[in-house]
């Protein structure tokens, strides 16, 4: 998919919160009928932060789209982007809007990127071929992120000089690659197939307002009449 296709948008975010997650939670649950605020909990409760993913130098919005929609899927709640020349864009009617949902972080370089992951406690591994580890192996890391690369160069040297391993999908036809968005979805869905260590509750409490901001019209402005109302 072309860069400068009308349907791409650049993808950052999501924007803060800007009150605190109670006050969002207290002024917006009634608007939305039970069977979404079900589904919002159901959600939150199968989002994991002990499984993050990074994507190094992405650079086709058909992919970054394809990407996105599988973490949203597989409850991986947030996705590290090391940002390519054109900037980390995705397709609307690829993405279905579920960039909305996730923490999509950029950063400039590699280096920024490990630093911020270390400090915060992952293992950081790399996706290659041949290498001998598999994602099954990986399972019982309890904070992992996990790192896919351009299109055509794969994971950029200097992010594998700071990773601390490699893994590679077992494969057993002729071909030696799979596209970067089939290979993420295998691999997620591998490492959160049994599950992943569930929310803090403020994290929970803080997701919980951002679904239900993204569910409801003009809901600062509905936050606005409740406080008038308070």
């Amino acid at each position: 998919m072309r860069a400068d296709d009308p349907d791409v948008i650049e993808i950052e975010g999501p924007p803060p919160l800007g009150r605190p997650a109670e006050l969002v939670i207290e002024a917006l649950s009634p608007i939305v009928t039970p069977e979404r605020l079900e589904r919002i909990d159901e959600v939150v409760r199968s989002r994991t932060d002990g499984l993050v993913l990074v994507l190094d130098g992405i650079v086709d919005p058909h992919n970054s789209s394809a990407v996105l929609r599988s973490a949203d899927a597989f409850g991986v709640q947030t996705v590290h982007v090391i940002v390519g020349e054109r900037g980390f864009r995705a397709s609307r009617g690829v993405s279905k809007g579920t960039h909305r949902w996730l923490d999509v972080v950029r950063y400039e370089s590699a280096e920024a990127c490990a630093r911020h992951l270390k400090k915060d406690g992952y293992a950081i591994y790399v996706a290659t071929m041949g290498a001998e580890m598999r994602p099954d192996d990986l399972h019982d890391t309890p904070r992992l992120a996990v790192v896919f690369g351009n299109e055509h160069r794969g994971v950029s040297p200097e992010m594998q000089n700071l990773a601390d391993g490699t893994f590679a999908i077992p494969m057993r036809g002729f071909v030696e690659s799979l596209n970067i968005s089939v290979a993420a979805a295998i691999t997620m869905q591998t490492l959160a197939r049994d599950g992943r260590p569930r929310l803090a509750a403020e994290r929970h409490e803080e997701l919980k307002a951002r679904f239900l901001m993204n569910s409801v019209k003009e809901a600062d402005q509905v936050i606005e009449k409740f406080l008038g109302n308070d």
